[in-house]
């Protein structure tokens, strides 16, 4: 029997192989990358990479996978449960406001430490010759102003504090003396805005400023402007209005069609730029470092190309100068916890370069240690520190440290080896030393071939890679670079790019997401800046769970294992929340958490008390248990966190005084309504969380008792109802809008990733949540178009998934689509639309959510030829399937348990007994063979 099993992998394992070999892996392009969202993307779960393949300087921006800010700390409010009932009351008599309001003050999470401001401020106010008319700001750099989105933006990512901004203006010879308007759109945080040496105004939000200046301020001919900003974290500076067309400008009261712009170049200077800490709510996740490597004589560069080969995980930059051609391999080994560089060419004593370490983190350092360069970096909020040792082992030649810069002269070949670590160890230890990862790391190289190394990578690598294989049409258009195949893939017939897309997901997930890894955070591994967009937490009110979905789908329930390491220690953190915010049993966690694991509620109680993130992530607990039927993982690791949930809701849920029916309170739709009573969402994802604690108790013959109960608490919860437009409600009372476009769609959770709504058990509730998909319309963000490419396969309508499918894949210009190097975008960048995307496409193959498995249930016209294989199925199973004409050719289905098969194809169902390890063979009329 052993040697049966070890055939049969061995085959499934040559004939994904075989069909790799047809497929078209690479992403490529014909110029270097200019912007972060052009560079390729390396990781091994731990350590990041981003490479940018300049010619003359090659950025290979990093990331380590526990730099965060923040530090071990109590997230939960003690008490808030005192206030639960009256929030409750206030929601149950329609004063929502109020409700919001007590919520706001007693019922949110704890901050971090909120510095003290006041003397600061006092400091950096007092000196204001900076805003004289007759300062000397000459010897002062320049900034973009307005700087949309912060003055990250145009070169200044982590500038918080105190900086002066100035600016000279002619006022117009033809102007009337009057008052003036000045308008300069947004300033983040504070502003001391000076015209002409005095003070004309200040505010402490974020709001537009228009401050109205006496005519006897101004005169004639040129005129100064002084603004000191004050920015305590995230987006600093004159970042200007949403609508981009308005500009910061001067115009006489109630004439602003005669406004002269003041949008341009301004002077800056940093007064300070150590502000007091900011109280968060949660920790965001940090950039490490920078390696630039600085090449001289390429000017002549010809026959460029940089390419990312995704069937190895191995990124290459080629081109040729001055009758030379050269090559630069990259990839980030699992074996070696090292990013690895590898520099050849084809002449010899031809390999001479500068490599230099930095970080976008103040005060960072550069130090030697023997043949080393060490980078030592400080989170400027928070208690985490990091090192990253660079070595470079060179062929021939001369390596030498000089200036903090690492130099190679005249080598046949170099190779460089980055790494990383910090003194993270848990979400609450920090004692460990960070320089050990990266001497383990560099001792594990030594003695070692480039070749060696690099064959150890791969062959890791492909053990999760060579699971799975899609082919759809042809791969002539490989020929085109990736951006030009991005740009022509809505308009032209390119179904391969959309089988690239599927296997560019499962290779980001792998990169972000190993064994003994933290989980893909909201932009996987990757992240370039000290103040990312929504921190770059783990959003768990549907960000954080699309990661996963197609873990188990595409054969790789391997890389499931660092999300469900985070339940475990939520379950932990979050017994406290609940003791805390509901004097309850069990675990809750709410819309967000970060590295230290927090699970109270955040940012604001008009979105951020919903109570059902922890029940939504023990739905991929149970879900592993569907696809792979592992007893021991239900009842070790899956069973006792799913419990524990369910006890909260047992607890929680609460009568409505309407209906009768039991429901979930203060909660929200995610993320819109504000804090209400009941929202639909809740209660299907706790209808789904009992249901499956109901299942395993059963099949682990445990807790009769609690099984007894929660299916008694089953029948009472609020079912989902169905509108006066005939649309799935959203909320116990029927009030959505058809007019809505909001980019959540919550409440059709039921029906995907949910499966309680579904043709086969409730067809008129699948109407009704397809009226209100309709009624939301095709336009989102990137995630959410991944959400409805998969929505749409459930509604088994292949074009409509598709026209989803071409909006995700289109080039970002102001809205949701995919950057250069295929990154969703939302935007700004976020990694949940490309596991979205390529789940949903699954999804449109083979779906098994019922009883059934359908196949090629959501086929659009464009994927009428196409061979998939490894995708796996619920109830343990592993198909290999064949379609030509939009028509099935084969079906091979392995069973990895001996469950019963249900097979159903174009109205025809087949049931089929199965025994373990046996490969069942079927034609295109499912007739066994």
């Amino acid at each position: 029997m052993a040697y049966k099993k070890i055939y049969l992998a061995l085959a499934i394992t040559f004939c994904c192989l075989q069909m790799l070999q047809a497929q078209d892996l690479k992403l490529w392009y014909n110029k270097p990358a200019v912007k972060w969202t052009e560079a390729l993307p390396l990781g091994n779960g731990r350590i990041g990479a981003m490479l940018f393949g300049g010619i003359e300087n090659d950025r290979i921006q990093f990331n380590e996978e526990t730099l965060w800010t923040g530090e071990p700390r109590e997230y939960s409010r003690p008490g808030a449960y005192k206030y639960l009932d009256s929030i409750r009351q206030l929601l149950f008599q329609g004063k929502q406001k109020e409700a919001e309001a007590l919520a706001e003050k007693e019922f949110m999470g704890l901050k971090s430490y909120d510095g003290e401001k006041a003397g600061w401020i006092t400091k950096v106010t007092t000196d204001k010759k900076y805003a004289a008319v007759d300062f000397d700001d000459s010897k002062w750099a320049t900034m973009t102003v307005p700087s949309w989105d912060g003055w990250e933006t145009v070169g200044h990512e982590g500038l918080d504090g105190a900086v002066w901004l100035r600016k000279d203006f002619v006022l117009p010879n033809d102007w009337k003396e009057e008052d003036m308007v000045f308008d300069f759109n947004r300033i983040r945080d504070w502003d001391y805005t000076y015209v002409n040496g005095q003070l004309v105004g200040s505010q402490q939000n974020t709001e537009g400023r228009k401050y109205t200046v006496a005519k006897n301020i101004l005169h004639k001919g040129k005129n100064t402007i002084a603004i000191l900003v004050l920015n305590f974290s995230d987006k600093g500076g004159i970042y200007g209005y949403k609508d981009t067309v308005k500009h910061i400008g001067v115009y006489p009261v109630n004439n602003d069609a005669a406004a002269i712009s003041l949008k341009g170049q301004w002077k800056y200077f940093v007064a300070s730029d150590n502000p007091p800490p900011v109280g968060a709510y949660q920790a965001s996740y940090q950039p490490f470092g920078d390696l630039n490597l600085k090449f001289s004589n390429t000017s002549s560069a010809t026959n460029y190309r940089r390419e990312l080969d995704i069937a190895n995980a191995i990124a290459a930059t080629s081109y040729r100068a001055n009758g030379i051609n050269y090559t630069r391999e990259y990839f980030v080994s699992q074996p070696s916890q090292a990013i690895v560089i590898h520099l050849t060419a084809s002449q010899k004593s031809s390999i001479s370069f500068t490599a230099e370490l930095s970080s976008p983190h103040k005060n960072y350092t550069v130090t030697k240690v023997n043949n080393d360069l060490v980078l030592s970096v400080k989170v400027r909020t928070g208690a985490l520190r990091g090192e990253s040792y660079l070595r470079v082992i060179a062929k021939a030649g001369t390596v030498k440290i000089e200036n903090g810069q690492l130099i190679v002269a005249n080598a046949d070949e170099a190779t460089i080896y980055l790494t990383a670590g910090t003194n993270y160890k848990n979400y609450k230890d920090i004692t460990a030393d960070p320089k050990l990862p990266c001497v383990n790391a560099l001792a594990s190289v030594t003695g070692k071939t480039y070749q060696q190394i690099k064959a150890a990578h791969t062959a890791e690598y492909k053990k999760w890679f060579n699971t799975f294989s899609i082919v759809m049409g042809d791969n002539k258009k490989a020929s085109l670079s990736t951006d030009e195949r991005l740009n022509n893939f809505s308009n032209g017939n390119d179904p391969s790019f959309a089988a690239l897309y599927v296997q560019y997901g499962r290779y980001l997930l792998i990169s972000s997401s190993r064994p003994g890894t933290r989980p893909a955070n909201l932009q996987g591994i990757w992240n370039d800046l000290t103040n990312p967009p929504w921190g770059s937490k783990y959003t768990t009110n549907i960000n954080a769970e699309m990661n996963y979905w197609p873990a188990e789908l595409l054969n790789l329930s391997a890389m499931h294992e660092p999300l469900f390491d985070m339940i475990s220690e939520l379950a932990k953190t979050g017994k406290q929340t609940a003791k805390d915010h509901y004097n309850a049993p069990g675990w809750v966690l709410h819309h967000n958490t970060d590295l230290w694991r927090g699970t109270a509620p955040i940012n604001a109680a008009n979105h951020g008390i919903w109570q059902t993130g922890g029940a939504w992530l023990c739905q991929h607990l149970w879900e592993r248990y569907l696809f792979t039927q592992d007893k021991n993982f239900l009842r070790n690791r899956a069973y006792p966190v799913m419990k524990e949930a369910a006890l909260f809701f047992n607890t929680v849920l609460v009568k409505d005084p309407v209906t009768g029916y039991l429901i979930s309170t203060p909660s929200n739709s995610p993320e819109q309504g504000g804090l209400v009573a009941g929202p639909t969402m809740d209660h299907q994802i706790i209808r789904a969380l009992l249901q499956h604690v109901i299942e395993a108790s059963e099949i682990l013959n445990v807790d009769v008792a609690l099984r007894n109960t929660l299916k008694e608490k089953y029948k009472q919860i609020a079912p989902n109802m169905i509108g006066k437009h005939g649309q799935l409600q959203e909320w116990m009372q029927d009030k959505d809008d058809p007019n809505n476009k909001h980019r959540h769609i919550s409440h059709l959770w039921g029906m995907y990733p949910g499966s309680e709504i579904n043709y086969d058990e409730s067809p008129a509730m699948m109407n009704a949540a397809k009226q209100s998909l309709l009624f939301r319309g095709d336009e989102a963000t990137g995630w959410s178009l991944g959400w409805k490419i998969n929505c749409w396969a459930r509604f088994k309508d292949g074009e409509h998934a598709f026209t989803m499918v071409k909006m995700l894949l289109s080039p970002v210009k102001g809205g949701a689509g995919s950057y250069p190097n295929l990154f969703d975008a939302h935007p700004p960048f976020q990694i949940d639309g490309n596991f979205g995307g390529a789940a949903g496409i699954g999804e449109m193959l083979v779906q098994s959510h019922t009883k059934y498995v359908d196949l090629l249930p959501a086929l659009p016209a464009a994927f009428a030829d196409g061979e998939v294989k490894g995708i796996c199925v619920r109830g343990g199973f592993v198909m290999d399937m064949k379609w030509n004409a939009g028509k099935l050719v084969k079906l091979a289905v392995r069973s990895k348990t001996g469950n019963d098969l249900l097979l159903r194809y174009n109205g025809k169902v087949v049931t089929v007994k199965t025994k373990a390890n046996t490969v069942y063979n079927f034609d295109a009329a499912l007739k066994q063979l």
